[in-house]
């Protein structure tokens, strides 16, 4: 898999059936090794292992209803009451982070409506902060360690 822009760390990786797993911590089951789920378990790392965010408030492939259809949060941050805190979407290394997912991520925050949207793709990482008072955002230089939120 391709080098990122985040920590390395110690992977699970088997072979099942000629296909590759990757063990994911939060999920606590090998999933499949795509190149967006290598980033999603390098940059749950990141955050438990560097920024500090509890494995236990962090959770993946959220399932949420829009407009009548199922749509899946990458993984999303609660809070100690278990409300929506943060969304984190992936993209594979080679997708570029365009407007369109930041479009995506926009639209499953209609439902959750948290504070903080990250979007990451293992190379750029890019995070803004909602402020609902004035309706504003803001993109924040790096992504905020735990204790900030």
């Amino acid at each position: 898999m391709l080098a990122l822009n985040l920590p390395s760390f110690d992977v699970k990786i088997q072979q099942r059936d000629g296909k590759n797993l990757i063990f994911d911590s939060l999920r606590k089951k090998f999933v499949a090794l795509t190149p967006e789920e290598w980033v999603r378990q390098h940059f749950v790392h990141y955050l438990t292992e560097v920024k500090g965010y509890p494995k236990g408030l962090l959770a993946n492939e959220i399932q949420l209803e829009l407009n009548g259809t199922r749509k899946r949060c990458d993984t999303v941050l609660y809070n100690k009451e278990l409300r929506a805190r943060m969304i984190v979407e992936y993209k594979a290394p080679h997708v570029p982070i365009t407007q369109a997912v930041f479009d995506q991520i926009t639209r499953y925050n209609m439902v959750l409506k948290v504070e903080y949207l990250i979007v990451s793709n293992g190379i750029g990482h890019y995070c803004c902060r909602i402020d609902y008072t004035t309706m504003k955002y803001s993109f924040l230089q790096e992504i905020p360690a735990y204790s900030e939120l």
